[in-house]
């Protein structure tokens, strides 16, 4: 979900940036995910599931973010100049559409949130995306927030 919404909001704000995700084990991309992202209009129904050893190059990051603890627990060193974020999100594996509702929207925002900051030039803090989460209440679709995008 990530991954999604770093392309939609890149896209959608201007920013050239190439996307990847990956995860701590090859597995899939599971049905809620896709579900929820399409009801925000964004398609992962293409989205395989990667480590990061399957990623071209995958030593020369500028930014890499971990969105879950064992992630964060299990992710490489990387050289000095690769910045690494940790933000923790629940893992609503196993449970409703309503809890994957609820992490796809936290993305959302924190997502956006990094995207503005390299679009300005820097890199925010972890702190910086962990307040984005309290600030904002989402609405479904991206098309709904048109009006606040540029913000």
């Amino acid at each position: 979900m990530g991954q999604g919404w770093l392309r939609y909001w890149s896209d959608k704000l201007g920013l050239q940036a190439e996307v990847f995700s990956a995860g701590t084990e090859a597995t899939f991309v599971k049905p809620e995910a896709i579900e929820v992202m399409k009801e925000a209009g964004i398609d992962l129904s293409e989205h395989t599931s990667k480590t990061l050893f399957d990623l071209p190059d995958p030593w020369n990051f500028d930014v890499v973010l971990t969105v879950c603890d064992s992630a964060n627990e299990t992710c490489p060193a990387y050289p000095a100049k690769t910045t690494r974020l940790h933000v923790s999100f629940p893992d609503p594996s196993g449970k409703n559409l309503e809890e994957w509702r609820k992490v796809r929207d936290a993305l959302k925002w924190t997502t956006r949130a990094l995207v503005v900051d390299l679009l300005q030039g820097r890199v925010p803090g972890e702190e910086v995306l962990r307040n984005v989460l309290g600030l904002k209440q989402t609405p479904s679709s991206p098309q709904e927030n048109e009006a606040e995008v540029g913000a």
